[in-house]
C-alpha cells in the first residue's frame, strides 16, 4: 500500500486489488459487503496510523476512487475552526451537516450507490459455453460496445451501452441474457487478471470469424 501525507489533517493512500486479496479480502465483497468494507478500511487506517502517525479523531471525510488496478482513498479528519470552538470538515456547505452525521457505514453505502449509478449502463456477462457466444453474435445488438475477455477457462463479455434510453437498454439486455448470465465479475478484475480476446466490437469479430 502506498501512503502519501497531504497535510496535517489529510492523508491519501493507494491499494492495489492484488494487495487487497493478499490481505484475505475478495475483490467483489468490498463492493457488496459493507461489514467487510469497514474491516478492510480500518485495517488500512491502522497501517496509515503506524506509518504516518495519523490519528483518527472525530468526524472523517472519506473520498474513494476506483481505478483500473486498485483504489485511491483520501481521508480528511475534521479540524477546529479558527476560533477554536467547533470542528469543521473541508467539504461544501450544502453537505456539511449530512457528512458530520454520517457514519463510516453510511459513507461506504453512498460510495457503493455512486459506483452502481456510474456503472448502470455497463454490464459483464458470463458465458457457459463458447457456442452461446457464437449464437449471440448472430443476433442484432445495437447501441453498445462489446469487449471479450477470458478468465479461468470462462468467457466474459463487457458491454458498454452508449447513452441509450433506459427502455432500449432493457430491450438489448434481454436479448443478451438469453445467451449469457450477468456476472459479479467487474471490468477492473477482467482488465487486471483476464486475457483480452477481442476489443471494441467483440461480437462483430466473433461473427466474422465463427458465425
Amino acid at each position: 500500500m502506498e501512503i502519501e501525507r497531504i497535510n496535517e489533517h489529510t492523508v491519501k493512500f493507494y491499494i492495489s486489488y492484488g494487495d487487497i486479496e493478499d490481505r484475505g479480502f475478495d475483490r467483489e465483497e468490498i463492493w457488496y459487503n459493507r461489514e467487510r468494507s469497514e474491516e478492510l478500511f480500518w485495517e488500512m487506517m491502522d497501517e496509515v496510523h503506524e506509518e504516518e502517525e495519523f490519528a483518527v479523531e472525530g468526524p472523517l471525510w472519506i473520498q474513494v476512487q476506483a481505478l483500473d488496478k486498485g483504489l485511491e482513498i483520501i481521508v480528511t479528519r475534521a479540524q477546529l475552526s479558527k476560533d477554536g470552538q467547533k470542528l469543521e470538515l473541508p467539504i461544501p456547505e450544502d453537505k456539511k451537516q449530512d457528512a458530520a452525521e454520517e457514519s463510516l457505514d453510511a459513507l461506504l453505502e453512498d460510495f457503493q450507490k455512486e459506483e452502481a449509478e456510474e456503472q448502470k449502463l455497463q454490464f459483464v456477462l458470463k458465458f457457459a459455453d463458447f457456442e452461446d457466444l457464437i449464437s449471440l453474435s448472430k443476433m442484432t445488438i445495437s447501441g453498445c460496445q462489446t469487449t471479450l475477455y477470458s478468465h479461468e477457462n470462462r468467457y466474459y463479455l463487457f458491454v458498454d451501452f452508449n447513452e441509450l434510453p433506459d427502455e432500449e437498454v432493457e430491450n438489448q439486455l434481454s436479448i443478451l441474457l438469453e445467451y449469457a448470465s450477468e456476472s459479479k465479475m467487474t471490468i477492473h478484475m477482467l482488465k487486471e487478471y483476464g486475457k483480452l480476446v477481442a476489443a471494441d466490437h467483440a461480437l462483430h469479430t466473433i461473427k466474422k470469424h465463427f458465425a
